[in-house]
């Protein structure tokens, strides 16, 4: 008794236009957008200016959590670093995590 008005209910001729049936796929992409994945560009741009503006003198920490100072930049992508008196090591420049602390450029 039941069954029978809602088999009735579903027969209906009522069609749904198929932009409005992808439409809460277009919402849930355009919010993972703004809240997942254009921060995280921003962030990989910040993370990218920054390693490109390193130079010698700088404080830096290495993705290990190494500190150190800047002793020398090589243009091969590479930096060494000084961790301690007279020991120094060449790391990648996209292996550095922060810049602890700048130095002033040297006059010209």
């Amino acid at each position: 008794m039941f069954v029978t008005p809602a088999y009735a209910q579903a027969a209906g001729g009522a069609s749904v236009n198929p932009i409005m049936q992808f439409l809460p796929l277009i919402l849930i992409f355009a919010i993972m957008y703004f809240l997942m994945i254009r921060p995280q560009q921003k962030k990989v741009k910040e993370h990218q200016a920054m390693i490109n503006a390193v130079r010698r003198g700088d404080e830096v920490v290495t993705a290990g959590g190494i500190h150190g100072k800047v002793t020398k930049v090589k243009e091969d992508g590479t930096v060494d670093v000084e961790i301690a008196d007279g020991v120094k090591v060449r790391v990648q420049k996209s292996t550095l995590a922060s810049v602890v602390s700048k130095t002033e450029p040297a006059a010209a």
